[in-house]
C-alpha cells in the first residue's frame, strides 16, 4: 500500500491526485502533436470539474495556467496563451493603500467623499441642493452608528463644510428637518399615510 506522504505533493490540491497524474502522463508523451491533444483534453476536463471558474474573467487563460502549474512549470505544448513564469506566479500583489480620510472623520467612509465630489461637480440648483442634503443625512446616520450617540445637525453641517473645503455649506438652515428634501419627503409621507388611513376607515365602515 502506497501512502500519500510517499507520493509527489499535490501542486494544486483542489484538482486532486487523478488530474495531476494525467498531467504527469501528458509530459511523458514523446510526440508533441499527441501531447497537445492530451493537454487540451485535460484543460477541458478540469473546466468541467470546476464550472464555477466560468464566471471568472479570462476563464480559459486561467485553466491553461493551472495546467502549467500542475505540470511543475515543465510542459512543452502549444498553448493558446503564454505560460506564466515561476517568478510571475510567486510575485506578491502590490499592497493596496486604504483611502485616507481627513483626521477624525474616518467613520464617514469613502462613499461620503465620493458623493461630496459629485456634488462639487454639479451646477448650482435644486439638484445640487438635494444631493447635499442627502449627503448630510447619510453623514448623520454614519456618525450615530459609529459614535453610538445622537449628534446635533450643526455638527454635521460643520463636518460637511470642512470635508468639502468650505465649498458645501448647509449652515444657513437650523436643522435637516427644515431642509427642502426632508420637508418634501415628510410631506409626501404624511399625504400617503393620510390616504391609507382614509382608505382603511372606509373599508371598516363597510
Amino acid at each position: 500500500m502506497e501512502y500519500n506522504t510517499k507520493k509527489t505533493p499535490l501542486r494544486m490540491p483542489e484538482y486532486g491526485r487523478h488530474i495531476q497524474d494525467l498531467v504527469e502522463y501528458c509530459k511523458t508523451i514523446p510526440e508533441k502533436e499527441k501531447r497537445n491533444e492530451v493537454a487540451k483534453a485535460i484543460v477541458s476536463f478540469i473546466g468541467q470539474r470546476n464550472p464555477q471558474l466560468r464566471d471568472e474573467e479570462n476563464y480559459a487563460h486561467k485553466l491553461w495556467d493551472h495546467l502549467y502549474i500542475l505540470s511543475g512549470y515543465d510542459l512543452d505544448v502549444d498553448a493558446p496563451f503564454p505560460f506564466p513564469t515561476l517568478e510571475e506566479l510567486e510575485q506578491k500583489p502590490k499592497k493596496m493603500d486604504y483611502p485616507e480620510l481627513q483626521g477624525e472623520y474616518k467613520f464617514y467612509g469613502k462613499s461620503i467623499l465620493q458623493l461630496i465630489d459629485c456634488a462639487l461637480e454639479l451646477e448650482e440648483g435644486e439638484r445640487k441642493e438635494a444631493l447635499i442634503e442627502v449627503i448630510a443625512n447619510n453623514m448623520k446616520k454614519a456618525y450615530n452608528v459609529y459614535n453610538k450617540e445622537h449628534v446635533q445637525d450643526d455638527v454635521i453641517f460643520r463636518h460637511l463644510k470642512e470635508l468639502s473645503e468650505n465649498r458645501l455649506d448647509l449652515t444657513n438652515i437650523d436643522s435637516l428637518e427644515k431642509s427642502k428634501i426632508y420637508y418634501s419627503n415628510n410631506k409626501n409621507n404624511r399625504k400617503h399615510n393620510s390616504y391609507n388611513k382614509k382608505k382603511y376607515n372606509y373599508k371598516t365602515k363597510k
